[in-house]
């Protein structure tokens, strides 16, 4: 069994996990998420998760990409696996650097799909509950994380105007150190 220990390998600058043994070096890069601010009518698509972390609160539909998907494949995915929706993407809305948990979250403004006669969602595995909020009966004391937050704000923002420059963190946390607070906050 290799042996691990922590230190700086030659030629770089911050220590890494090495192997004694052979010198292998295990990188430990952030995770990718994406997901979508599904809307309809004004009203976007939100899961009550059913796991932890957070379980319980509320989020837009997103999670890990997986390999050999593009980032737009792994939200629709994600949309299918939590909220069993068919969803189209419109563009990115947000990009968001969450360096306390190696996180980079890439979200996107997305719609039902177009063949769908009617907006069609139900909870899945991992989610408690789904449902279709306006702005104003959004949940906000139960928002799961402060990105979801950031996405919505963005959303809101942007309204019908075409997506562009995706926005990044909000400059009271660039780099995403803060946690949820009391109220959602």
């Amino acid at each position: 069994m290799p042996s691990f220990e922590r230190r700086i390998p030659e030629g770089d600058s911050r220590e890494r996990m090495i192997c004694a043994d052979c010198g292998f070096v295990a990188y430990e890069n952030p995770k990718v998420v994406v997901g979508s601010v599904v809307a309809d009518g004004g009203r976007v698509l939100m899961c009550r998760r059913a796991i932890e972390p957070r379980r319980g609160f509320w989020t837009l539909p997103a999670g890990y990409l997986e390999h050999g998907e593009t980032v737009e494949e792994g939200a629709q995915r994600e949309a299918w696996e939590e909220a069993q929706a068919r969803i189209a993407i419109d563009g990115i809305l947000g990009v968001f650097s969450i360096s306390r948990i190696g996180q980079v979250q890439i979200m996107f403004r997305a719609r039902f799909a177009p063949d769908a006669a009617e907006p069609r969602f139900a909870a899945g595995e991992e989610t408690l509950d789904v449902a279709l909020f306006d702005w104003d009966s959004i949940p906000w004391a139960e928002i799961a994380f402060p990105s979801v937050r950031w996405a919505l704000d963005a959303w809101r923002a942007l309204g019908d105007a075409p997506t562009g420059a995706p926005v990044g963190n909000p400059p009271e946390d660039a780099r995403g150190t803060r946690r949820m607070t009391e109220g959602g906050g």
